[in-house]
């Protein structure tokens, strides 16, 4: 039996394969947004595929490291005060803030885990009002 056409034939699927992989896109919205002290403000981040429960939230400040929230969707990072919420699954997902502090007011990041490359959102700024 002659092995070589299917062996040919796998080659060309594997780089079909690897030509045909899409980078997760996630999208956040707002991409800024002006409360005060002691509002409550929701973030949204949809992924353009199912990523299970695979999404994270970090926040970062103004030259700063991003220091991560959330993970897991709705896991608290150690820490964290519990006015932190985030909630969703497959596609949408929602981080809530209540009771907004001043150490709040920074850029907020949804990243997906769910595959590689681990894409992020393009970034809320939560400012103050």
């Amino acid at each position: 039996m002659d092995l070589r056409v299917p062996a040919q034939l796998l080659g060309l699927l594997l780089l079909w394969l690897r030509g045909a992989r899409c980078d997760i896109q996630m999208t956040q919205s707002p991409s800024s947004l002006s409360a005060s002290m002691g509002d409550r403000v929701t973030i949204t981040c949809r992924a353009s595929q199912p990523i299970m429960k695979y999404l994270n939230w970090y926040k970062q400040y103004s030259e700063k490291a991003p220091n991560l929230l959330i993970h897991g969707v709705s896991g608290l990072q150690r820490g964290v005060p519990s006015r932190f919420s985030g909630s969703g699954s497959g596609t949408n997902f929602t981080l809530t803030i209540n009771n907004l502090q001043p150490e709040d007011f920074a850029t907020y990041y949804c990243q997906q885990g769910y595959g590689i490359p681990y894409t992020f959102g393009q970034g809320t700024n939560l400012e103050i009002k």
